[in-house]
């Protein structure tokens, strides 16, 4: 009598999107298939790569969480693996009460990868006081679910025990493991020069509170072949239509706004998928700014890096990983670049790593979770799966107007354009075939053709960026 194969086991992870999902810029922009933060994406491809074992196979839930789903989770999938970054804040609030409520619908273990609190750089928990109640409810339902729940770093594992909770563990973000227990990473040269390919990278915020715009303007005098990474959503819209309908956009200190220097000089980049990311990485020389995973894209790709920390989220996982990082109120508004590629030290960095991936590898295994390092084949299967997918190249800078540039974009204008007159045409429909009273109503002398069509309604939203572009320069 023979042995039955071994069901292999179904991983719900929660992720804007499956690494091997391949589409065009502005259908990924669109679908907004990194939350509105390409940082999201690192790491959960490395959770995606790390989950994937011969006995285990890796479902994308995406970002947004449906409690209605509950059921069809409970039935088709094993365990629901959720890689979270700074969720315990204010504004965050909202979708984790609806991750609550999904959670305490399934029937399914529930394994939280890293989730992180934040606050200020003196770890001042107070701005999280009035979300406590969902903190804790979140924890205790997850905790139900699994042995223990992971955090980034120690500020959060304060917070937490603080209320309470015991079962918690230290161990920072997923995206370190991606390549495993390995790390190593040199300084190319002894120092930066001129000639040296620099990436920069920034929030919002720091860019318009820190004063890094101070330090991007100095470097970009400095450093010819600088270059800036953006992540958001509204930075890719700028890049790609050179408008955006969020307000923030309108920062003109921002090196993705089109009045800024190194927007018009094409030295800006910003990446729909990781690998691109960290690939494109590898030829630059030093990496620096705010973003902890933009730095840490670069650190994956063997770059030096040094991370300008603003907040509880940034510097606890750089104390926990032992990258290097300066406060960035403490940092001077005319810091050279090179200042901070001399004085970064990577020695804790790379000495500490495999004890932090074993820390990581027995958290997942307590809680019952395969490792490709440990029970696959090191995720060679993986990433020649990658390799083989053809992804889109990063958002650049809309400079141009040659036919070429401007074809996809076009192309798009109409799928969008068709699709929403088919939902025009829908809504139309029901709202004639609606019994009774109707929320919209007619005035006398209107018809349905006197309504906005929605070709205006497209044209309104990707007419102007086209016009602007090709307006002659005054």
């Amino acid at each position: 009598m023979t042995d039955e194969p071994t069901r292999q086991r179904r991983i719900l992870l929660r992720s804007g999107k499956s690494p091997f999902d391949v589409d065009t810029l502005e259908q990924s922009l669109h679908r907004d298939v990194f939350a509105t933060n390409a940082g999201n994406l690192i790491f959960s491809d490395a959770s995606h790569k790390i989950l994937t074992t011969p006995r285990a196979e890796v479902f994308s839930n995406g970002i947004r969480t449906d409690p209605s789903a509950a059921d069809r989770i409970n039935e088709e999938f094993d365990v629901f693996v959720v890689p979270l970054a700074n969720a315990f804040r204010p504004t965050f609030e909202r979708p984790l009460k609806r991750m609550t409520q999904l959670i305490k619908k399934l029937r399914i273990p529930v394994v939280v990868l890293g989730v992180g609190a934040q606050a200020d750089l003196k770890y001042d928990a107070a701005r999280l006081k009035p979300m406590e109640p969902t903190v804790r409810e979140f924890v205790t339902e997850v905790l139900n679910r699994s042995a223990s729940i992971g955090v980034r770093g120690e500020f959060t594992e304060q917070y937490l025990k603080s209320m309470g909770f015991r079962d918690v563990e230290v161990i920072g973000c997923p995206s370190m493991f991606m390549n495993g227990e390995t790390f190593t990473l040199e300084k190319k040269s002894e120092s930066l020069t001129a000639e040296s390919r620099i990436s920069v990278n920034g929030s919002h915020s720091a860019v318009r509170s820190h004063g890094l715009d101070a330090i991007i303007r100095q470097a970009h005098q400095r450093y010819p072949h600088l270059r800036f990474v953006g992540q958001n959503l509204l930075e890719a819209q700028l890049l790609h239509w050179r408008e955006t309908s969020n307000p923030i956009g309108a920062q003109t200190s921002m090196p993705t706004h089109p009045s800024h220097p190194m927007y018009r000089e094409g030295k800006v980049r910003l990446y729909i998928d990781p690998a691109t990311w960290i690939d494109e990485l590898r030829a630059f020389d030093f990496s620096f700014g705010s973003r902890i995973h933009g730095n840490i894209a670069a650190l994956l790709a063997g770059v030096p890096s040094t991370v300008l920390c603003s907040d509880s989220r940034t510097l606890e996982l750089c104390r926990y990983f032992g990258i290097p990082h300066r406060k960035i109120s403490e940092t001077p508004k005319n810091i050279d670049p090179a200042e901070l590629y001399e004085a970064a030290d990577f020695g804790e960095l790379v000495n500490g790593h495999k004890e932090r991936f074993l820390r990581f590898t027995g958290f997942m295994e307590k809680n019952g979770l395969e490792n490709t390092f440990h029970h696959g084949d090191g995720g060679k299967a993986f990433d020649a799966l990658l390799a083989k997918r053809t992804l889109p190249a990063a958002v650049r800078p809309w400079t141009d107007s040659d036919p070429e540039t401007m074809s996809s974009r076009f192309s798009f204008m109409q799928s969008r354009m068709t699709e929403l007159s088919e939902q025009n045409a829908l809504l139309l429909s029901q709202l004639a075939n609606r019994s009774g009273p109707v929320s919209i109503k007619l005035q006398a002398g209107d018809s349905a053709a006197a309504w906005p069509s929605a070709y205006r309604r497209a044209r309104r939203v990707v007419g102007r960026p086209v016009r602007r572009l090709l307006r002659p320069e005054q």
